[in-house]
């Protein structure tokens, strides 16, 4: 285990790599002068000069590049055009409200869609059957920000405010700042009234953001639990007289979670990466809407820092979801 887990660290190296080349040459080609935007239109050309050289840019790009990415292999992912504060700073101040909203939908997703997947599976072509299906179905279709705005007309707009539409706790109910997450931080400061309201907050979001998730894992446990039950060891099982509630559990359900875990790790990494069209259509101060706001503003630094950090993101989720395989199925063993 340990010499696979090596090996797959030192595969992350070359992705990586790839990534802030890609990302870099993007932000460089099509992301325009950025001494403009710091000094405005009406800049004189000398004073964007003198800019150009103070940032560098007058470096040749693959020089600009190697900087960037020794830079980048330190922890130093430059600085905000706007706001001139480091762009890992501005990310981790962000980071804490993503991955509180990442995990509430996906915690919602994996329930919702496991034991809907399993109970459909059981109780294949029956009304349950049916309905679920084709609810997942419209759960996959749904675009997360049509989704998003219909709550938010039901069930704050219809019903009065019953849960809050914007934001991540009430106005005036701030926690004190411990680890910057609400949630946690409104425990740990023994803040109830903070607690109940970034709870409330955080249910229309998770909802819009988990919908799409519940409907693939309900699809995929259905499909693999459908292929497992018909299998000669579940049939000797039963013949045995082992309850049906065994069979199901103990023996059906632990030999297919295996692509539904995989499943649930590329859905962890993609929202922990940035719920980008959420944050911003429930107005959340997350990593979706910090990348949303620089490239308003054309800040490239911001830019390509937040997808290089998301992209770590992604690739460790799928290490430990690899990693999880093998406490999953005994059989999985890694050289």
């Amino acid at each position: 285990m340990i010499k696979y887990l090596f090996k797959r660290i030192l595969l992350l190296v070359p992705v990586l790599i790839g990534v802030s080349l890609a990302v870099f040459v993007v932000m460089h080609i099509f992301v325009p002068d950025p001494t403009y935007i710091i000094l405005g239109q009406h800049a004189t050309a000398e004073r964007a000069a003198a800019l150009r050289a103070e940032l560098g840019l007058n470096d040749p790009l693959y020089v600009q590049y190697g900087k960037f990415l020794i830079n980048a292999a330190q922890g130093d992912l430059g600085r905000s055009l706007m706001t001139r504060t480091p762009v890992l700073q501005e990310i981790l101040t962000r980071f804490p409200a993503t991955i509180e909203l990442a995990l509430a939908a996906m915690a919602l997703a994996t329930v919702a869609g496991v034991v809907v997947g399993i109970i459909s599976a059981v109780k294949q072509y029956s009304f349950f059957d049916y309905l679920s299906m084709t609810g997942a179905l419209v759960g996959v279709s749904m675009p997360i920000f049509w989704l998003g705005l219909l709550l938010i007309v039901i069930f704050s707009v219809e019903m009065k405010g019953f849960l809050p539409a914007t934001g991540l706790v009430g106005i005036g109910l701030e926690p004190d700042k411990v680890t910057g997450f609400v949630i946690l931080d409104s425990i740990l400061t023994g803040n109830h009234a903070a607690l109940i309201s970034s709870l409330k907050h955080l249910v229309l979001p998770a909802v819009a953001l988990g919908a799409y998730s519940t409907a693939l894992i309900a699809r995929m446990t259905r499909s693999t639990m459908l292929e497992i039950i018909r299998q000669d060891y579940i049939r000797t099982a039963r013949a045995k007289g082992l309850a049906e509630r065994v069979v199901v559990y103990k023996h059906a359900l632990k030999n297919a979670l295996i692509p539904v875990v995989t499943v649930i790790g590329l859905q962890t990494g993609s929202l922990l990466g940035g719920a980008v069209l959420t944050e911003t259509v429930f107005s959340r101060p997350g990593l979706g809407s910090l990348v949303v706001s620089a490239i308003q503003t054309n800040d490239y630094p911001l830019m390509q820092g937040a997808v290089l950090f998301i992209a770590t993101v992604y690739v460790m989720v799928n290490l430990v979801v690899d990693i999880t395989y093998a406490f999953i199925d005994p059989r999985i063993r890694y050289s």
